[in-house]
């Protein structure tokens, strides 16, 4: 398959393969880390099912989303302003794998160094995703931004399903010997870690910055970090006519805030409300992450198709419908179906909210939306799982109960990406 068509001029194939491959590794510490294995060995095992052990994880995920929303943006504007985003990306990598690895040496009772490593980790995390994804606009044509980004995000999906399947055989095999959670959970940090950093090295070689540096929007006598600063506060000032942009990322922090729900507590869920064991948990996810890189692969079609406003409204009809069979499956087979469509849908939404980001932002400042994409991101991050968790402990566990209060996120996202018109911000972002 021939991307040249898709590409912009000077953009090599192997330059876009190499930034999709970033979402290969990184998916690795989504899967593992926050969806599949540690979410629910903390709860369970760290913090020892105490009635807090759900909203103290909660709060440590808040808590990093909180550190990224400071960060996430200034980065974007540090990057625009020397024209080098590489040095940063490769910055933040190393955070989130240093901290996996030290997740190896959690066990039962440590809840003060779990989420220490689980802050640093998350923050990396979340530094990368978003300059990773300021790349788009400069690597595709406008009118492909929907299917590049999808072929990223199904791509991303196959590398959590090559690291939890990797985790799978080893917890299988540890299980088989007796071994507990604390004893082969570590092992999985380590095989994590590893996986994301092995994978992200083509990202590292291979792609180009595509970027001048930005002319200073402050004295060029001044730092770097200054200089991000003034521009930030800039783009906040002069991004008043991208109304529809800013809809946009205002409808993002809302049903992101659902999303952030599930992947910081699918396996929580699964096992806490479905009596689901580690070895359950792990083939869940596995087929959900198939699923995922569906959604992602086909909804990057439909979205140039027929629009990105109306492919992002489906993927959040999909949410509403997940949200509702999750509440009421009491069999296998039904929970099952119900994630299954929340694989379809994830894939979906993130990938067609992150290429509108892109068709709507100002070519010469797309790091700095991408940062503000990225402070959207973390802030529904910590409103989606800080609620998630207050809920179970206000309805005394009832982890259906907080499932279903998860609903009003995908409700408050269908009704302000209906406002947004897609053609007018476009406008505005080239005017």
């Amino acid at each position: 398959m021939s991307l040249r068509p898709l590409l912009l001029p000077g953009v090599r194939q192997r330059e876009f393969w190499s930034w999709a491959f970033y979402d290969f590794a990184n998916s690795s510490y989504t899967t593992v880390v926050s969806t599949a294995v540690f979410n629910a060995y903390f709860v369970a095992t760290v913090a020892a099912g105490k009635p807090w052990a759900t909203l103290a994880w909660t709060a440590a995920i808040s808590l990093a989303a909180a550190v990224v929303m400071v960060l996430g943006p200034l980065a974007g504007a540090a990057a625009d302003a020397s024209g080098r985003k590489k040095p940063f990306l490769v910055a933040s990598t190393l955070a989130c794998v240093l901290g996996t690895l030290g997740l190896m040496w959690v066990g039962p009772g440590d809840v003060a160094l779990a989420i220490g490593f689980v802050v640093l980790s998350a923050v990396g995390f979340g530094l990368g995703e978003g300059l990773i994804a300021a790349w788009l606009p400069l690597l595709g044509r406008p009118n492909a931004l929907g299917r590049l980004s999808g072929y990223g995000w199904s791509l991303g999906y196959g590398g959590g399903l090559g690291a939890l399947a990797l985790c799978l055989g080893y917890v299988q095999g540890a299980q088989a010997r007796g071994a507990t959670a604390a004893e082969f959970v570590p092992v999985c940090m380590a095989i994590t870690a590893v996986f994301f950093l092995v994978a992200a090295l083509p990202s590292f070689w291979v792609l180009g910055e595509h970027a001048a540096p930005a002319a200073p929007r402050v004295p060029s006598t001044t730092s770097l970090v200054e200089q991000a600063f003034g521009r930030l506060r800039q783009t906040w000032r002069e991004g008043a006519h991208l109304t529809d942009l800013r809809r946009l990322l205002v409808a993002i922090a809302g049903y992101q805030a659902g999303v952030a729900v599930v992947v910081a507590l699918a396996a929580v869920y699964a096992q806490q409300a479905m009596g689901f064991d580690t070895a359950d948990t792990l083939k869940l996810v596995l087929a959900v992450n198939v699923t995922a890189a569906l959604g992602a692969f086909v909804f990057g079609w439909v979205q140039d198709a027929i629009g990105h406003r109306r492919a992002l409204m489906l993927s959040l009809w999909l949410w509403l419908a997940m949200v509702l069979l999750a509440y009421f499956a009491t069999t296998r087979p039904l929970f099952w179906l119900a994630a299954n469509l929340a694989g379809i849908a994830m894939g979906a939404s993130q990938s067609a909210g992150r290429a509108m980001i892109a068709y709507l932002a100002p070519a010469a400042r797309v790091a700095e939306y991408f940062g503000l994409w990225s402070l959207a991101v973390r802030l529904a991050t910590i409103i989606g799982p800080i609620s998630y968790g207050v809920a179970t402990y206000v309805f005394a566990g009832n982890h259906r109960a907080a499932m279903l209060c998860t609903g009003v996120f995908f409700i408050f996202g269908l009704v302000v990406v209906r406002g947004v018109d897609v053609e007018r911000g476009r406008r505005a972002a080239l005017g």
